[in-house]
């Protein structure tokens, strides 16, 4: 028995259907992974700005700390 014209739209459509929710399925699945490495580089830039403030605090010390030049 051969399908019917409208038989074969409708399962077209179907098919259709399915591959866009599997599309968007990978879609989902391909933002969330990237807003949770968003996150992990934000940490992680969070981190290294902490690390260099505290390199600046370290090398650039208080000059009223020092100790006088030996010429005076």
């Amino acid at each position: 028995m051969t399908p019917t014209p409208l038989e074969q739209r409708l399962t077209e459509l179907e098919t259709r259907l399915a591959f866009q929710e599997h599309a968007l399925g990978e879609l989902s699945d391909a933002l969330a992974a990237a807003r949770a490495e968003i996150a992990s580089h934000a940490e992680l830039l969070r981190r290294t700005m902490d690390d260099l403030k505290q390199a600046r605090g370290d090398f650039f010390a208080d000059p009223a700390s020092e100790p006088p030049p030996p010429h005076y």
